[in-house]
């Protein structure tokens, strides 16, 4: 399929962002707060089918030699065709030289393994609701 990829947050459709990210399973957040992580981001990607934004995500970084990524989402009826490959490589092509932390939801870890990703020994996190991330498995 021919995609096409989007890197400015301009234009983008901020409830989509919150009901895809709910849909899949992700923290979600009201609209106006995913615009201000986005916008506020290193680095965005968002695929589009057309005119149809099928999946997305985003890089924390000081543009130097660390990065964070967030918020990788791709809408189930796009699952399984490389939409998520797409995300990671344009995102990992933006975050060159650095080291690049994320967290996998629990049974995902092997899509990030393709993608060069190792499991860390000393990980750790602090949440804001730590009931749902030890119910989610990811603690």
């Amino acid at each position: 399929m021919n995609f096409e990829v989007k890197y400015s947050c301009s234009g983008i459709d901020w409830n989509l962002v919150a009901s895809i990210l709910k849909t899949v399973g992700m923290a979600h957040y009201k609209p106006e707060i995913h615009a201000k992580a986005f916008e506020a981001s290193h680095t965005t990607v968002f695929i589009f089918d057309k005119d149809k934004m099928i999946g997305f995500g985003r890089a924390i970084s000081d543009g130097a030699y660390q990065a964070a990524i967030y918020d990788c989402a791709v809408i189930p009826e796009y699952q399984g065709q490389k939409v998520g490959s797409l995300i990671m490589t344009h995102i990992l092509k933006q975050l060159e030289g650095c080291n690049v932390l994320l967290y996998a939801a629990p049974g995902k870890e092997g899509f990030y393994v393709k993608h060069g990703f190792k499991q860390m020994k000393t990980g750790m996190a602090r949440f804001i609701d730590e009931n749902t991330m030890h119910n989610k498995g990811f603690i």
